[in-house]
């Protein structure tokens, strides 16, 4: 055996306990070969090892951790967005977002002009933009942007021209295009409806372009210690879920992936894509491990399922609806579970939630629990109905999260649902009390893939831009920072069933491993913002940070 490198640091959290202790972390190629007390594991080192010695990477009292996985992102969109080809801005008001695309359009000359990140409901004053306002500052040019949530397309009529849409265009199933008094198209097309048009758009980009804005993400990845993610279709509808493995297998091939993926494809009746998927991608960076499925939209917008009306309804019996039928939900996880594959499924709303559960049960009674420790997940979870709080750990269902979400919305929870079930929402606390795995990741391009701001709202329910509210948003649902962690690692990577690889440092599970410059688990709360990563290790290998950290 050849040992190549040895981490070693006064604060190493395995995450097989709820402590830092000091202790060495062996490596030998891709694998951890020796974890425990710094003198056992160089005394290891110099018996078993074959060849040069290790590398030795002291980190003084730096915090090492495995490396964190995000369980939930859509990587094509969020290399695009973090790159030239596209911008990101929440804006003030409708007009502020007019002129933050004027000043794009002067570092992109032609093409789209693409961006992501409005949410009116933010805004001052906080209505709905339309055509218009993009019409006057660039009437020939098409200009797409997309909301912060990812749920609906603020277009100009160049882009709706371009699109092919008009005021006699049907939308898909499951979508809107807005129309005003008139019955002409506002600009404003959702759901089913926005993200059927992204493909036009994106097909702007060429392959190289594409390339390199994934390689970007990749570096922004390594970044933040993110060694792992999980690549998710971003909508239902066939051949849109924008999984490019073909540039995940490019990159990999030419050695520059330097995060693990799996790819989660959408659910259809046709099985034939993801089963060449994950025939073909059985190495350890890149696997294709189940499906994708979407059930509702989100609250904010009146998409999201719920069993009673919205307390600020907007029509007579507004619930949302279900963006795929229900009874063909049922046989698409009913297939899938025959041949024993995961299935992860948006689900905002109690119904969606329900309606879910109901379905892993039965799927759970015809065929039995899935094989290799996989697991289905439901995302999101924003919003329970208070019997199924215990349902996901009796079904074995992980409960994949994004701690941010919980504060991008001020006051939406109340205005949208009201006081009765805004105290059923994320409800952290209550789902570990009850035994449920929690997967953390960040919806990215939703929210950015920081995460040091992941673990930060899972244990103040604290937005990370603002700190607000004070003392968190229903705080009786904070978790501790172990939690969190454990969450982050080993959570996300029961998501992508690969819980007997990945998420703790132990021996025979892949050297997966970040490097933070502070403590978590001893330091305030106030101070884990302040929080820098040293060091990313995929598989072993630096892949972010060169420096170690003498004692302090």
């Amino acid at each position: 055996m050849h040992i190549d490198l040895i981490i070693e640091s006064e604060n190493v959290f395995t995450g097989t306990d709820a402590a830092t202790k000091p202790a060495a972390v062996a490596t030998s190629g891709d694998r951890i070969v020796a974890v425990g007390p710094r003198a056992d594991v160089h005394a290891f080192a110099r018996t078993r090892n074959e060849g040069p010695a290790p590398e030795v990477r002291d980190f003084g009292d730096a915090l090492v951790v495995p490396g964190f996985h995000d369980s939930h992102l859509h990587f094509f969109h969020s290399a695009v967005y973090a790159s030239p080809l596209a911008t990101m801005f929440l804006g003030e008001n409708e007009a502020d977002c007019v002129e933050r695309m004027r000043a794009f359009a002067e570092q992109r000359p032609s093409g789209w002009l693409l961006a992501q990140g409005w949410r009116e409901y933010r805004w001052d004053p906080p209505v709905l933009p339309s055509k218009r306002s993009l019409d006057e500052a660039f009437p020939t040019r098409p200009v797409a942007l997309y909301s912060g949530d990812a749920h609906t397309l603020w277009l100009n009529s160049a882009a709706l021209s371009e699109l092919g849409l008009t005021r006699d265009s049907v939308p898909p199933a499951g979508g809107t295009y807005d129309r005003d008094e008139a019955g002409e198209l506002t600009g404003i097309v959702r759901e089913a409806a926005a993200m059927e048009l992204m493909p036009q758009i994106m097909g702007s980009f060429t392959d190289d372009e594409v390339a390199s804005a994934y390689r970007g993400f990749f570096a922004r990845l390594a970044e933040n210690g993110v060694t792992s993610v999980c690549d998710m279709s971003l909508m239902a509808h066939p051949g849109l879920d924008f999984i490019r493995d073909d540039v995940h297998a490019a990159l990999l091939e030419r050695g520059e992936l330097t995060a693990r993926v799996h790819l989660f494809p959408t659910l259809t009746g046709d099985m034939g894509r993801f089963e060449t998927m994950r025939a073909r991608y059985t190495g350890p960076c890149l696997q294709a491990p189940g499906f994708k499925q979407f059930f509702d939209g989100v609250s904010s917008q009146h998409t999201a399922w719920v069993t009673e009306p919205y307390a600020n309804a907007r029509v007579e019996g507004d619930c949302g609806r279900p963006t795929v039928d229900a009874a063909v939900m049922r046989s698409y996880v009913l297939a899938a579970a025959e041949q024993g594959y995961p299935v992860r499924i948006h689900t905002i709303g109690d119904a969606a939630i329900h309606a879910a559960l109901d379905i892993f049960e039965e799927a759970r009674a015809k065929f039995g629990p899935l094989p290799e420790g996989r697991r289905n997940c439901l995302e999101h979870l924003e919003n329970f109905l208070p019997e199924d709080l215990s349902r996901l750990a009796e079904l074995q269902v992980v409960a994949a999260v994004q701690p941010p979400h919980m504060t991008l919305d001020p006051g939406g929870p109340e205005r949208d649902l009201g006081p009765g079930r805004v105290p059923y929402m994320w409800p952290l606390r209550t789902l570990l009390d009850r035994s449920t795995v929690l997967a953390f990741g960040t919806d990215s391009p939703v929210v950015d893939v920081n995460s040091i701001d992941v673990l930060y709202s899972a244990v103040s329910r604290q937005d990370p831009g603002t700190h607000e509210p004070a003392g968190g948003w229903l705080p009786g649902e904070r978790i501790g920072m172990a939690e969190a962690l454990r969450a982050y690692t080993q959570g996300s990577a029961a998501a992508a069933g690969r819980r007997r690889e990945l998420g703790t440092l132990e021996v025979g599970k892949l050297a997966d491993i970040a490097v933070l410059d502070r403590n978590l688990l001893t330091c305030e709360i106030e101070d884990i913002q302040k929080t820098k990563v040293l060091a990313t290790f995929m598989g072993g290998r630096c892949v972010f940070g060169n420096e170690t950290r003498g004692r302090g």
